[in-house]
């Protein structure tokens, strides 16, 4: 019997890495346990609406964030607030698919568009790796706005 993963990140600010990750993966933020939120709506509204309704002081509720698949086919992500900050490479990093099927210059001309994207969103480039067949198809190497390391593949 296969698992679902949630995949989880360490973070100094899990609203806004979580709203940086659902523009760059297209997931959404889900509403809050036994909240329906209307098509349209802000779910983040609703978060904060849903906070202060129970109780929950200001200064506690920017200490988690989480994105699904709208889809329902990729892992939820997690984000929860850490004091400290990242101090050396990810040993797990994502991959995010953006040129799937593509080859050649075709592929790394849509990872730049992406990559381009990403950077307008806060993301940064940090190198791009040529096609190398039969072992590479090439890629991009990215950091999101904390620092953590991933992949436009």
């Amino acid at each position: 019997m296969s698992r679902h993963i949630q995949v989880t990140f360490d973070a100094h600010d899990p609203r806004a890495q979580s709203s940086f990750w659902r523009d760059a993966l297209g997931y959404v933020h889900p509403g809050p346990p036994g909240v329906e939120v209307p098509p349209g709506a802000d779910p983040l509204a609703a978060w904060d609406d849903f906070l202060t309704r129970i109780g929950v002081p200001e200064e506690r509720r920017n200490t988690h964030s989480a994105i699904e698949d709208p889809d329902g086919r990729g892992p939820r992500l997690f984000f929860q607030q850490v004091p400290e900050d990242k101090a050396a490479k990810n040993r797990v990093h994502l991959d995010v698919r953006a040129a799937p099927g593509l080859e050649g210059e075709d592929r790394m001309t849509a990872l730049e568009a992406e990559c381009a994207r990403l950077v307008a969103l806060g993301a940064a480039r940090v190198r791009r790796d040529e096609p190398a067949p039969p072992l590479s198809a090439g890629y991009i190497v990215m950091t999101d706005p904390e620092g953590n390391e991933f992949c436009l593949d």
